[in-house]
């Protein structure tokens, strides 16, 4: 079994690099937008039917295309250049946003509008987060991975900082229909970004001696296409390169058993963060009674926490990185659970500090990890295949906890929450033995 080799963080060689410069910005600015639009659009279908459950609606639909999309996007990722691609699921995404922005500006605004547009900006998101994950390990060195990873994870969470805080205190006064036009904006500026990253076409697997380059399905495709003459049998040797893709890939999965540890510690935190903002928003009107400034704050405490925990898991010592990854699981547990006790808005901005922190913590550590022993034509399966882990979690989390909360109270709500990153706590142990 490989295991991840821990480098010194080299700063200036990684900022060297022009194209990351660029994906940092574009990761920057499409999480202002991101975090924008789902901060407001969770508060206005709060607001406008005082219903957790509808609001549990929202993350749903957001949520499910991720159980369909990444099968295919998976094989993608790995056969075209991650780049284009991931310029493309900004341009759709942003025109969408934009029409769902000019429709409330006119006034018809209603709740299947909103249902519609976060459907479609899932389903882009399904594929796109795994596509720049994998596109991180084409424009900087291998020996700066983790440095890498905490630099695009402060880029994220700097963006999902300012825009909690541009929710909470622009709301009444822009209404949603301003932080969906800006949300609009930030898509096609994040996919000038990404244009800019590199010229030229890239192959994900020119530079590799992939072993299924070359077989009867693809010479009968690469013959049908040259000619023209068989586009039965273009179609048919296709399908069958794209599924022999997807079942190597589930092959070796089956086979690295700390890459399954890392990557379902992985998919149960990144499925936390999502489904919590189930909770979050009834935590900020109904308890802390913050309203969407409230809100805010508590979005900018998560951020703030976030981007401490990634600069300092960028320089952690191999000894220290697995321990703290346990426990950054363990302390999200324990967190969550004493969270609705906590009724004052200064103790709430601080708890949220402590899981932005812990969040990034155990992101970097498992995200560079991964980039460390995964080979590159196998990244973009990887990822997609714990994007399904996410969205089935996800799904299950978003349901339950809308129904638990409105049903039971947010105690309930939060006690669900600590128990799923229990199970997080649980894998993340199993991966640092299997890393010994």
């Amino acid at each position: 079994m490989a295991t991840a080799a821990t480098h010194r963080v080299d700063w200036k060689l990684i900022w060297a690099q022009h194209g990351f410069r660029f994906f940092f910005f574009a990761m920057f600015v499409s999480l202002f937008g991101s975090g924008m639009n789902f901060a407001g659009v969770s508060w206005y279908i709060l607001a406008a039917t005082h219903s957790t459950v509808k609001v549990s609606g929202q993350v749903i639909v957001m949520t499910l295309p991720g159980l369909f999309v990444p099968f295919l996007g998976g094989v993608l990722i790995d056969r075209i250049d991650r780049r284009y691609l991931g310029v493309m699921l900004d341009l759709v995404r942003g025109c969408f946003v934009l029409a769902t922005a000019y429709i409330a500006w006119r006034g018809h605004l209603q709740l299947w509008h909103l249902y519609a547009m976060t459907l479609i900006t899932g389903t882009g998101s399904a594929m796109y987060w795994a596509t720049v994950n994998a596109l991180v390990q084409e424009v900087i060195p291998p020996s700066q991975f983790t440095g890498a990873n905490a630099a695009v994870l402060v880029g994220v969470q700097s963006g999902m900082l300012i825009a909690g805080a541009f929710v909470g205190f622009l709301y009444n006064t822009a209404g949603i229909a301003g932080i969906l036009a800006i949300d609009g904006a930030t898509y096609f500026v994040s996919a000038y970004c990404l244009f800019r990253v590199r010229r030229g076409y890239v192959s994900p697997r020119e530079s590799q001696k992939y072993p299924r380059e070359y077989n009867e399905a693809t010479e009968a495709t690469a013959e049908a296409l040259e000619t023209g003459e068989n586009p039965e049998v273009a179609e048919a040797g296709l399908s069958l390169a794209v599924y022999a893709d997807m079942k190597e890939g589930f092959a070796y999965l089956r086979q690295q058993p700390l890459v399954r540890a890392l990557g379902i510690t992985h998919s149960i935190m990144m499925a936390g963060v999502v489904s919590a903002n189930v909770v979050l928003v009834a935590l900020a009107n109904d308890i802390l009674k913050a309203g969407a400034p409230g809100l805010g704050y508590l979005e900018a405490g998560w951020a703030t926490g976030a981007i401490i925990g990634g600069l300092i898991a960028s320089q952690l010592p191999q000894r220290l990185r697995m321990p703290l990854y346990v426990a950054a699981c363990a302390g999200l547990a324990a967190g969550h659970m004493a969270t609705p006790f906590v009724a004052f808005l200064v103790g709430a901005v601080l708890m949220q500090i402590v899981f932005g922190f812990c969040r990034a913590l155990g992101g970097v550590v498992a995200q560079s990890s991964l980039m460390t022993i995964v080979p590159r034509h196998f990244m973009g399966r990887t990822q997609s295949a714990m994007a399904i882990l996410t969205t089935v979690v996800q799904l299950f989390m978003s349901f339950t906890l809308g129904w638990v909360a409105q049903g039971a109270g947010l105690i309930a709500g939060y006690a669900l929450l600590a128990l799923l990153y229990t199970g997080a706590a649980v894998s993340a142990i199993r991966a640092r033995q299997l890393m010994r």
